[in-house]
């Protein structure tokens, strides 16, 4: 896909399928992006700096509560599997970056993942240089050996079912048993591309990884919309993903399920968000 503008590489499309072995994954369509060195570094970026100064701070329990059920269930598209259930990781995280292009973004992504794991509470992840150790597989290319690594990642079956559905500048995938535990992810970024874009998509397409796979339009402060471009761990977010990985929150869980333990890990979630952005009580 050939684009000139940040918004036209940032279109997005998310799917559910189903891999060797009867395990789901989501795959994702997601667009290219910039550098990223953690937060001093996006404050030096001009459009991360404009979107961090404009960023909404202060939301309702409802809007909170909301976003979460249409951002972690479901999917925007699926073929196959059960998307009404939590999905999340239920072991620790760990992260192994796999660096086969230039520019070399690697250290944009382990400040991404520090980044991550300062801000979601009960989340223990971490990077790993040992890739027998890890769950979470980052793969960074040249946007023109794109479809040969989705093809190698995916097997030439997946990876055809992916290329005429999604046509994908870059994706993220996660597989999940019959718990709905994930157990595995994969990431795909392409790095030759301008700064914002590449940070824009770092963090959606690692938080993505993480269980909240549905895309909604209706959510105008989350970057998972396809219409908003943030290039950071917005504060939003950091709601949504502080839920889902609080421990009451299990894989497997249903809506009735997550609605009853909300009264007591609402409060928990709105003093940590606080506490760690400067939030007033």
């Amino acid at each position: 896909m050939a684009a000139t503008t940040a918004s036209a590489w940032l279109s997005r499309f998310r799917i559910m399928t189903w891999l060797p072995g009867g395990r789901a994954a989501t795959a994702g369509m997601i667009a290219l992006m910039a550098v990223w060195s953690g937060i001093a570094c996006a404050a030096e970026n001009p459009e991360i700096a404009k979107r961090r100064a404009a960023e909404r701070k202060s939301f309702s329990d409802a809007e909170i509560v909301e976003g979460f059920f249409k951002i972690t269930f479901g999917a925007e598209l699926h073929t196959r599997g059960r998307v009404d259930r939590v999905r999340k990781y239920d072991a620790p995280v760990r992260v192994y970056i796999d660096n086969r292009g230039r520019p070399d973004r690697h250290a944009n992504v382990l400040a991404a993942v520090e980044d991550i794991r300062s801000r979601i509470r009960s989340l223990n992840v971490s990077v790993t240089d040992k890739r027998d150790q890890a769950n979470v597989f980052v793969t960074l290319v040249r946007d023109r050996d794109l479809s040969r690594t989705i093809r190698e990642i995916y097997g030439r079956e997946n990876a055809r079912r992916i290329q005429n559905s999604l046509d994908p500048q870059c994706l993220s995938s996660f597989r999940k048993d019959d718990n709905f535990r994930i157990q595995r992810s994969d990431v795909i970024l392409a790095v030759d591309v301008g700064a914002f874009v590449f940070a824009d998509c770092l963090y959606e397409e690692l938080l993505q990884a993480l269980g909240p796979i549905n895309d909604d339009p209706t959510v105008p402060w989350s970057m998972f919309n396809d219409n908003v471009h943030l290039g950071f761990f917005g504060i939003y977010d950091q709601y949504i993903l502080n839920i889902l990985y609080h421990p009451r929150i299990r894989p497997g869980m249903t809506r009735d399920e997550v609605t009853a333990a909300l009264p007591e890990i609402l409060p928990e979630v709105r003093a940590w968000v606080a506490k760690i952005n400067n939030l007033p009580d």
